[in-house]
């Protein structure tokens, strides 16, 4: 099973090509759709969906995957829900970058205190980062240099933010999910 977490445009046609791609590694494919605007519902809403998406499963190893805003929930979720995860080009900071986009940037501030304290420590090997180099959004170096000290980063040389195009990437996901 995987689970797909959509960015912030949770309408955008590329979600659906992405499951429909992310279906060449497991036909199970969920997609979780939650606000956006309200980042300490969305965690609950999240928290549950994923806990029942599993426990509705028979797969022994099931993975949560999001873009953006989307990779940002996926790597806490995951790690709260003990399964693997795969992010791409990560928003690692929407309480400075979603400011007038969201209702209540602060609470994930607040949900990054309550958390595990350096969590990432404890979810080392647990993740995979694909970044695009050529995301018109953000500079992804940032990412890369925060992220890397805990979990492979592979750069994409062709996609922008919205990762349009996963199936490159699939062979190396499929390989990071059955990995134990």
């Amino acid at each position: 099973m995987i689970i797909y977490l959509h960015g912030f445009d949770s309408t955008s046609p590329g979600n659906h090509e992405k499951v429909m791609q992310l279906q060449f590694i497991d036909e199970d494919v969920r997609f979780i759709n939650y606000s956006t605007l309200h980042p300490k519902h969305d965690m609950q809403h999240l928290l549950k969906e994923v806990d029942k998406a599993i426990e509705l499963s028979d797969d022994t190893s099931p993975l949560i995957c999001g873009v953006g805003l989307g990779g940002y929930w996926s790597e806490r979720i995951g790690f709260l829900c003990g399964i693997k995860q795969v992010i791409f080009n990560p928003n690692l900071h929407p309480q400075h970058n979603m400011e007038g986009r969201i209702d209540r940037p602060e609470e994930y501030e607040d949900i990054a205190t309550k958390c595990v304290t350096n969590f990432r420590d404890n979810n080392k090997g647990q993740c995979m980062v694909i970044l695009s180099k050529n995301d018109e959004i953000r500079d992804n170096s940032g990412v890369a240099q925060e992220l890397s000290p805990y979990y492979p980063v592979v750069w994409d040389e062709q996609e922008t933010h919205k990762f349009k195009k996963i199936s490159h990437h699939l062979q190396a996901i499929k390989a990071f999910k059955q990995q134990n």
